[in-house]
């Protein structure tokens, strides 16, 4: 399964609930994400979580489709804001469950998913990396956005804490390091190709489909 987790705030005027996280990366985001996809036709978001990344990006990037995605449970809310803010190139939000052998039937020369790798086991980031690595076409590219440790260290005493808190919910989830993921995306045919410090001691992560 795949899980989002972030500051949440129930704002009570649109009765949509709202990553307080999300609102603040999503322009340092989509500040790298511009030249990156710009010779790209449609993206595949791994958890969407509330959505805002989602309806945020799609117009900005009126060149191609954004696909978001979440587990079927958390679907409804997902859909509700995709809803509230549509978008030409804005695709119905899709169900989709890491653990499910079916990936969502679309054709995706990029893939992006943040704040994730770190919630879900290592065994999902492994199959997510797989599964990445086998859907897209040659130069295709897969962006993973959150906190990451550099040669088993924490980059931050902020994420030391955050890591903390992460084990102590779920033991099995927790920040990952770069050097495990380089290692990972090798066997899965994808290659580091950009790592972008990004605020509140997060990175953004790039990988490309040999």
């Amino acid at each position: 399964m795949l899980y989002a987790v972030a500051a949440i705030n129930l704002q009570n005027q649109t009765h949509m609930i709202f990553s307080e996280a999300a609102e603040r990366n999503k322009q340092p985001i989509l500040n790298i994400l511009r030249p990156l996809l710009a010779n790209h036709k449609a993206v595949l978001e791994v958890g969407s979580g509330t959505g805002q990344h989602a309806v945020f990006f799609a117009p900005a990037l009126p060149h191609l489709v954004w696909h978001p995605t979440e587990l079927p449970d958390k679907l409804a809310m997902l859909t509700s804001m995709c809803r509230s803010y549509p978008s030409a190139n804005l695709a119905p939000p899709l169900p989709f469950d890491i653990d499910d052998d079916h990936w969502p039937a679309i054709q995706a020369d990029a893939v992006f998913t943040a704040n994730t790798l770190h919630i879900i086991h290592w065994p999902q980031v492994c199959r997510l990396f797989s599964r990445a690595g086998a859907l897209l076409p040659q130069q295709g590219i897969f962006c993973t956005y959150g906190p990451f440790n550099r040669n088993g260290r924490y980059t931050s005493a902020s994420n030391a804490q955050f890591d903390e808190w992460l084990k102590n919910r779920d033991p099995e989830s927790g920040i990952r390091d770069m050097n495990d993921l380089r290692q990972l995306a090798e066997e899965c045919a994808i290659t580091s190709v950009h790592d972008f410090a990004m605020p509140a001691n997060n990175r953004l992560l790039v990988w490309r489909k040999n």
